[in-house]
Formats: structure tokens, C-alpha cells, sequence
């Protein structure tokens, strides 16, 4: 497919480039002179080993994950099932990262086709785990506050349903991403997988799509976690047993690791959103402020994909116990192993609270 031709001043590149620097005389017309893109292939190459370290730490710990909650699935949760999910969701991403490696080693070299898919996947990921969350934090609200079973037979068929949800929304609220394509950036020997808009309803796209991102993609799911997560924190704190409170520990990690790792991105993308609408002058002193943000704060995102499984292993009381249960039922390990962590389901299985392989 031929590479559409743009001048480089007609096209605000934004976060595309938030692996390069700029610079401008800003002694000589500081915001109207060209921002001049400058590759700094040492720092590219840092960052290209941080997403292959990235994507083994992801792909390995998801798949583990995957396997001890699909191995008890005969007490499969519902939390388990929208954890499952999440898990693949962190594992799809996962295969994307060696091609963004390559990307900032050697620019987009993988064609215009794959520049869509792989950026769809990335946007797709991003979009379900945070819905996920919100989906996980309404099935404790009820099941806490509302004292909602979990062992409803139609309850499963529900929360398949559910998830089937979210990814239908999720892929919906990527499609805008289909505008990316392979381009040759004036100036450069390297090509960038960027979105191929022009005229002068581009701006007016990217303004639209970037708030709907905000809100539908993150704004709304976090206010949705925040009510449940207090409600059901206050709930849990007038009711007798520390065993209910010890129950929410993973799950409330969960959230806070999402929100660590992707809240600084959105905040730096909304800021870059109102660049780009003209509320925020934006000239290249601000430009070069704003893509290293971009890009360190994406990385920092990047790195949520490996960091769930982490969590589940070293928080996660029932999690540890299946998985040397796996372990052991498989020849990896002596069943005596396993035997300190017998009490474990026992004990945290407290009201349907703890109904989760986590």
C-alpha cells in the first residue's frame, strides 16, 4: 500500500514520536518554527530490551495464570472467569511488544496491514482490562454489600456474558484505530505507524476520538470502581472477621496496579488532547515536554501486562495453593510441598467473598 504524502507541517505527529526529541530556535519565532524530529538510537535500544524483558514477563506469567484458573475450573468464580480474561487480554498485548522493540530500533518495517493490527490490539487490551476491573469491582459490590451468591447456575452463563460484553465494546471503541497506517515520516530514513488522516476534519477526529478514549475508556470505569471499592471497603469494615477484610487484598492490588501504571499515561494524553484541540498553546518547547511524558509514562503502562500475575503470586494465599497443588498433581514438585498452604481455601472462603482462584 503507497504511504500517503503529507508536508510535515500539515501533520501533528503527537505521540508518534514520543521516542524522539525536538528541537526549535525558539529565539526565532518559537511557535510557529518546525519542531525537527531527531532519533536517539541509544535510548530507542533501551527501549526496545525493555519491551522483549516486558513481553516474557507478561506472556509467562498470563499463561500461567491461564492454566491453574482453567485446572480448578470445576470451581471456577465469577471473579475467575473475569480474571481469565484479563489474563488474555495482558497476553494479546504481550505479542504486540516485539514489534513496537523493532519499531523503536528500526522504525515500522512490518507494512501497513499489521501496523492496524497491532495497534488495534494494543488499544483493545487497554480498553478491557480497565472494563474488566470495573466489571470485577460490580461483582464484589454485590456480592459484599448486597450478600449476592456467586453459585447461582445461571451466574456463569452471566458473567460469559458479560465478558463477551466487553470485548464487543472494547473492539468497538478501537475501530477509530483503523485510521493508522504505515508512513514516511519527511526528513527521516525510517517509517512510523501513525494515523493517516488529513484535511480539516483530522483535528476534529483525533479531538473527538481522544475524549471519548478519556471518558468511555477510562473516566467512567474508574468512577464506577471508585464507588463499589468504597462502598464495599465500608461495608467490610463494620463486619466482624478479619478473614472478609484479608479477602479484598488481591483484588484492590489489582486495581491499584492498574491505576499506577496507566493513570499518569491517560493524564499526559489528556494534556496532549487539549494541545491538540488548541485549549494549551502548544509550541515545541511544550511538544518536547509532553512526548517524553508520552513516552516514559507508556512504558510505565506497557509494564502493567507482566505485573498482575506478580501480584497474584505474592498476595494471592489461594492462588499460590493451586498452583503448587498443579504442580505437585503434575510431578513437579512433592505433594509434602504443598501441604503448609491446606488451610489456605478453608480459611478465605468466608461468604462467597473469596469465590477466586486469586
Amino acid at each position: 500500500m503507497v504511504a500517503q504524502k503529507f508536508e510535515i507541517n500539515d501533520v501533528d505527529f503527537g505521540d508518534s514520536f514520543e521516542n524522539y526529541t525536538y528541537s526549535a530556535d525558539d529565539t526565532i519565532l518559537p511557535d510557529m518554527s518546525p519542531c525537527i524530529a531527531v532519533v536517539n538510537r541509544s535510548i530507542n535500544t533501551a527501549i526496545a530490551i525493555v519491551y522483549v524483558l516486558v513481553c516474557f514477563l507478561a506472556m509467562a506469567g498470563n499463561m500461567v495464570v491461564m492454566v491453574v484458573i482453567l485446572y480448578n475450573r470445576r470451581t471456577i468464580s465469577s471473579t475467575d472467569i473475569y480474571l481469565l480474561h484479563l489474563a488474555v487480554a495482558d497476553l494479546l498485548f504481550a505479542v504486540t511488544l516485539p514489534f513496537w522493540a523493532v519499531d523503536a530500533t528500526y522504525g515500522w518495517v512490518f507494512g501497513d496491514v499489521m501496523c492496524k493490527i497491532i495497534s488495534i490490539l494494543k488499544e483493545v487490551n487497554f480498553y478491557s482490562g480497565i472494563l474488566l476491573l470495573a466489571c470485577i469491582s460490580i461483582d464484589r459490590y454485590l456480592s459484599i454489600v448486597y450478600s449476592i451468591r456467586t453459585h447461582n447456575q445461571k451466574r456463569p452463563f452471566l458473567i460469559k456474558l458479560h465478558c463477551v460484553a466487553v470485548w464487543v465494546v472494547a473492539i468497538v471503541l478501537s475501530l477509530p484505530i483503523l485510521y493508522k497506517g504505515e508512513y514516511h515520516v519527511p526528513g527521516m530514513n525510517r517509517m512510523v505507524c501513525y494515523e493517516l488522516l488529513d484535511g480539516e476534519s483530522a483535528e476534529t477526529w483525533r479531538t473527538i476520538t481522544r475524549f471519548l478514549r478519556h471518558f468511555i475508556g477510562f473516566l467512567i470505569p474508574l468512577a464506577v470502581m471508585t464507588f463499589c471499592y468504597s462502598v464495599t471497603t465500608w461495608k467490610l469494615c463494620l463486619t466482624k472477621g478479619f478473614q472478609k477484610q484479608k479477602a479484598m487484598k488481591v483484588i484492590i492490588a489489582v486495581v491499584l496496579a492498574f491505576l499506577i501504571c496507566w493513570l499518569p499515561y491517560n493524564i499526559t494524553v489528556f494534556v496532549d488532547t487539549l494541545m491538540r484541540s488548541k485549549l494549551i498553546i502548544d509550541t515545541c518547547d511544550k511538544r518536547y515536554h509532553i512526548d517524553g511524558a508520552l513516552f516514559a509514562t507508556q512504558i510505565l503502562g506497557f509494564l502493567h501486562s507482566g505485573i498482575n500475575p506478580i501480584l497474584y503470586a505474592f498476595i494471592g494465599v489461594k492462588f499460590r495453593k493451586n498452583l503448587l497443588q498443579l504442580l505437585a498433581n503434575k510431578g513437579f514438585i512433592k505433594q509434602s510441598a504443598k501441604s503448609q498452604y491446606r488451610g489456605s481455601l478453608s480459611s478465605t472462603s468466608v461468604s462467597g467473598l473469596t469465590e477466586t482462584t486469586i
